[in-house]
């Protein structure tokens, strides 16, 4: 049975990260119940169950009942052994593809993702960019510093200097945008926090669970539970030791990358809250902090966008920095984002450029230009369906929009924004984005009918 869905990936991730606990606790426990063991069987025990740990980035004071593995292998070979017996095939075992009810199925894209290594003549192929209509959703009380929408696209959150988070829910936005509700009472805002003492940097969604996670110049990492209507303050609190600038949820959502003013992304695992960085981290001037960072959707890697112009390329599994690239050497980093297919990462800096790189190389691939960033931690995007990217022009206060394959601009739109908007961020299901910046202001976008 095919498994190439994201619902089954994040599945499979669980299912591994569960066996890694249980494989952990096995190795840890046998030592505790055992004391008639040779002291050297001891020892090399408590070896393998450390070296487990360390490889898979699981706990060692993970909880497993005693003998948990064991029993499981075998009525597990129980099972097994019946089936043959009755000519039952076990090959297609299915893990199933449910979510969390929070979120429903997450919808098929679009289209499947352009192919940037293909090798073509992409001259005169630049595709026209979809007419879009915007509305004005909210202020915050000061300025409107990220955006983030939902695996499934249900929901967005913005997060702003005034140390609230605005949740929306999208089918709400999209009823209030109907022609005959632009006065109605429709309402698109579903919840409101308020827990951090500084300013929100960065948000995540949880990939299966309704919960929301927020970066702060506080230090801190918070988690809300929006399934509850009353909740305002988080139940859950990472404190870091920096400024926490860039959040990042692990596909498995059991773990949380965390990219601060320290030049080492920090991997939080989220049940015993234990704090990992890589023992093979590169050496990174004193300019290196991280303006943002991001899992691949499989969780295989992550990358770090950062305030020397260099985007760094890590292993999901060892957290060993395998590649750096000098991206925007002469000015910061602003965002990195990977493709669909995990073969290329789209980067944006102050130097006004967004280029796009080759994972497995590091070489330049395609160039974007023509949008002038130089002072705001500016964005650059795809959209849902990778034809297109999306960035900023702070002078002009305009939405650039680039044909991704061809690298030709396509479209420049006013932002309706009074003053530089500083983040943009498109939905992964649907023709819709987000823009939200200086003057406090929230609007959404999604493609005219």
């Amino acid at each position: 049975m095919e498994k190439s869905s994201l619902e089954q990936i994040l599945q499979d991730a669980k299912l591994h990260r569960q066996l890694n606990s249980l494989i952990v606790a096995h190795l840890r426990d046998s030592n505790l119940y055992q004391a008639s063991k040779p002291l050297l069987l001891h020892y090399i025990n408590t070896l393998a169950a450390s070296a487990v740990a360390s490889a898979t980035m699981t706990s060692l004071n993970v909880e497993a009942p005693r003998n948990r593995l064991l029993d499981l292998v075998a009525k597990g070979l129980a099972v097994e052994k019946d089936e043959m017996s009755r000519g039952i095939s076990s090959s297609a075992y299915d893990l199933g593809t449910s979510v969390a009810s929070g979120y429903g199925g997450l919808p098929a894209p679009r289209t499947v993702a352009v192919d940037f290594g293909a090798v073509q003549e992409t001259k005169g192929l630049s595709k026209s960019f979809p007419k879009h209509e915007t509305r004005h959703l909210s202020e915050h009380k000061n300025i409107a510093r990220c955006a983030r929408f939902s695996p499934d696209g249900k929901f967005v959150a913005t997060g702003s200097s005034d140390t609230s988070i605005k949740l929306f829910e999208v089918s709400k936005i999209k009823q209030m945008m109907l022609p005959e509700a632009r006065d109605g009472p429709v309402r698109s805002i579903i919840r409101t926090f308020y827990d951090h003492l500084q300013p929100i940097n960065d948000l995540d969604f949880h990939p299966q669970n309704t919960v929301l996670i927020s970066g702060s110049k506080d230090q801190t990492i918070k988690f809300f539970d929006f399934s509850k209507m009353t909740a305002k303050r988080a139940f859950r609190v990472i404190q870091d030791t920096h400024n926490v600038r860039s959040v990042s949820f692990h596909p498995s959502g059991d773990f949380v990358l965390a990219g601060t003013d320290h030049p080492i992304p920090h991997l939080y695992d989220i049940n015993t809250f234990q704090c990992y960085l890589s023992a093979n981290a590169p050496e990174i001037n004193d300019n290196g902090a991280i303006n943002q960072v991001r899992y691949t959707a499989t969780g295989g890697m992550y990358v770090t966008a950062s305030k020397d112009g260099v985007l760094r390329l890590w292993d999901g599994a060892t957290a060993k920095c395998v590649r750096s690239i000098p991206a925007h050497v002469m000015a910061e980093a602003t965002s990195a984002n990977f493709t669909k297919d995990q073969r290329f990462v789209l980067s944006s800096g102050k130097d006004s450029t967004v280029k796009l790189w080759d994972v497995g190389t590091g070489k330049l691939v395609k160039q974007y230009l023509g949008a002038t960033h130089t002072k705001l931690r500016c964005q650059a995007v795809f959209n849902d369906t990778e034809e297109f990217v999306l960035s900023i022009d702070e002078p002009a206060n305009e939405i650039v929009i680039w044909d991704a394959m061809t690298a030709d601009k396509v479209a420049k739109w006013p932002s309706n924004h009074i003053g530089a908007f500083r983040w943009l961020a498109h939905s992964p299901t649907e023709a819709a984005f987000v823009t939200c910046g200086t003057d406090r202001s929230i609007r959404f976008w999604k493609e005219s009918m």
